[in-house]
């Protein structure tokens, strides 16, 4: 057989890489049947799982760490992961095997999560309903015939005791003002794999754990089992 000849017969790495998140998760399946799955009813994730995947897929050129943590994030935001992640579930490493149990405050943020998300999905489904509305053509307005039209009738005056109890109401109790909470950063030999920290993501903290930490950028993984990249000056004490 020819030389090239060969190389058209051998597939390249090229080919076998992964191009979206849907191709990363299809592989992942493959290769850790008893930790990831594509349907059915969810299983809870090991905390620093990533560093797993990261280890195991090390000489793997079919997906890179960028693709793993992508992948992770859009697995534990999916609906029917955060609904699996209740208090009591043991969490399960690559091969299946069963670990730690996820506690009451780990199941309340996971839910928490679930229902904001169903939210934000309820909202957008509306904002597309009355789009779709607006752009119906409106039927026009056709002149009513002359003997239906009535003359504008004078608005009806209320009675003097009505005026007379018509006073704006005014609150009795103010609404009590929210106490903000002061965060201190997490100094650099507090960055420990391992350790928990707060990440700020929205409005209120998150309580986190460190899975992996490379100069100035960590990588945590929340309650829920989310992945997430960040930047040290974006972490605080827990």
């Amino acid at each position: 057989m020819k030389k090239s000849e060969a190389l058209m017969t051998t597939p390249t790495e090229e080919s076998n890489k992964a191009t979206n998140v849907k191709e990363v998760l299809a592989y992942l399946v493959t290769q850790f049947p008893g930790c990831f799955s594509l349907a059915g009813e969810a299983k809870p994730l090991k905390i620093g799982i990533f560093q797993d995947l990261a280890n195991r897929l090390q000489q793997d050129t079919t997906v890179s760490k960028t693709q793993l943590r992508q992948a992770l994030r859009v697995y534990t935001s999916s609906w029917r992961y955060l609904e699996s992640t209740k208090e009591g579930v043991a969490r399960i490493d690559l091969d299946g095997v069963a670990g730690e149990l996820i506690d009451s405050a780990q199941a309340e943020h996971a839910n928490k999560v679930l229902q904001e998300s169903k939210a934000k999905a309820a909202e957008k489904r509306k904002a597309k309903l009355a789009e779709a509305q607006a752009r119906k053509p409106q039927p026009k307005d056709t002149d009513k015939p002359g003997y239906k039209k009535t003359a504008n009738k004078k608005p009806h005056q209320a009675s003097k005791s009505t005026k007379v109890n018509q006073k704006p109401v005014v609150a009795e109790h103010s609404a009590p003002v929210k106490v903000a909470v002061t965060l201190q950063p997490v100094a650099s030999a507090q960055l420990v794999v391992g350790s928990n920290v707060l990440i700020k993501l929205g409005q209120s903290p998150m309580l986190a754990t460190i899975v992996e930490v490379h100069k100035d950028d960590v990588t945590v993984q929340l309650a829920s089992g989310m992945v997430v990249k960040t930047r040290q000056d974006s972490l605080f004490i827990a």
